[in-house]
């Protein structure tokens, strides 16, 4: 487990043998199966299948889940560590694990009945199928409360109508998470959570989302035009949902923070290297105090985005509620991360701006950081609210 000492600065988070050993088998992963495809799976938007096979054969799908159904019966860090190793290497792949594990896997765990679990929890913990979270609509957003898809009961089954966007893992889910309400005007006690096969009658692919960056998570718009779903595939009770909902975020929070951390760590990385290389006025640029402070901000801020996020990893591992540090971590290293590409870019002058160099790819991943699965206002809400609450 994670601890706290002392041995050489005041109140670090330190490791375990075990998870640091965890760390360099997730980090030479990384480097050798997929950091090599990264930019050409970026160039061509092509949903990276190589790698959700490697990242399956090494347990990624289902680390914090109970072994009797198909994870690894890890924690919460050793989630963090793989997301961050992997997101290093390709952002794309890192949150296509995140959104498996934290908004699919994870509610299912939570919410679910036994029947669920042993069908719907084994097959995705182990990788052996993909799950998505349908949740944003083309005009609710942050306001999940205000959404709009309707689900009507009709004997033994649920008849869902409405269209989700952005869905993350969509082009390649078997299974979906959807959001639906009984009664719009209910707002979140009207809201349910149903768990859709794909291929259910009603269900259809919309159009392809092209991005900035992610280019090749599979983010697609979902159509759900009398979707049939069996009433036993409603997860919780009706009226749950919101609440299935936001404390699903609270996890997949912590997925985006290790995301982020990834990624700046990337920047600095491609940074240190690049302006140890690069001469000019006969001096390498590393050794300008201009680039010194760069880098130094770059290397202070995602290590302090790591221990943001390892102390929401433990804290929801050890406490029922865990908003407050989900939500601090996820702000600070989304934004850090944003900083860390944007000099990351600057540091490599004219080179950061074409995509031959891996920092321009690091930009346009960055930026996404701050928007998905809460935007950074709605983090300063959301901490503002806990810090009131306790104060």
């Amino acid at each position: 487990m994670l601890t706290m000492t002392g041995a050489r600065r005041d109140d670090i988070y330190e490791l375990t043998p075990e998870q640091s050993e965890w760390r360099d088998t997730l980090r030479d992963f990384a480097d050798r199966e997929i950091a090599p495809g990264a930019a050409r799976f970026d160039d061509a938007g092509e949903f990276p299948w190589e790698n959700v096979k490697k990242m399956a054969e090494l347990g990624l799908f289902g680390l914090v889940f109970p072994e009797q159904y198909g994870g690894g019966g890890f924690g919460t860090l050793e989630y963090v560590l793989a997301v961050e190793e992997v997101s290093r290497a390709c952002a794309s792949t890192g949150v296509i694990l995140s959104v498996n594990n934290s908004l699919f896997c994870a509610p299912i765990l939570r919410f679910g009945n036994e029947v669920q679990k042993r069908k719907y929890l084994v097959p995705h913990a182990r990788g052996e199928r993909i799950g998505a979270y349908c949740l944003t609509e083309p005009q609710c957003g942050s306001d999940a409360a205000a959404l709009s898809t309707l689900a009507r009961r009709t004997g033994d089954r649920y008849l869902l109508k409405g269209n989700k966007v952005f869905v993350t893992n969509g082009v390649a889910a078997d299974t979906f998470i959807v959001y639906a309400t009984v009664d719009p005007g209910l707002r979140h006690k009207g809201i349910c959570a149903f768990i859709v096969e794909r291929g259910s009658p009603g269900l259809t692919l919309g159009k392809p989302e092209h991005k900035l960056g992610i280019t090749c998570s599979g983010s697609v718009e979902i159509v759900l035009d009398g979707c049939e779903v069996p009433a036993e595939n409603l997860l919780g009770a009706e009226g749950e949902g919101f609440k299935i909902a936001m404390g699903t975020l609270d996890g997949g929070r912590i997925g985006i923070a290790a995301q982020a951390i990834g990624i700046a760590r990337a920047a600095l990385e491609e940074s240190l290297a690049y302006s140890q290389g690069r001469q000019a006025f006969g001096e390498r640029i590393a050794d300008f105090q201009a680039i010194q402070w760069k880098l130094a901000d770059m290397a202070t801020e995602v290590e302090a985005a790591r221990l943001l996020a390892y102390r929401a990893a433990w804290t929801r591992d050890h406490r029922e509620r865990c908003s407050l540090e989900t939500s601090m971590a996820k702000l600070f290293a989304s934004e850090a991360c944003m900083r860390a590409a944007r000099e990351g870019v600057q540091i490599h002058g004219g080179y950061g701006y074409i995509n031959e160099y891996t920092v321009e790819r690091l930009f346009r991943d960055a930026k996404i950081t701050e928007i998905y699965e809460g935007t950074s206002e709605i983090q300063r809400l959301v901490i503002a609210k806990e810090i009131l609450r306790e104060a």
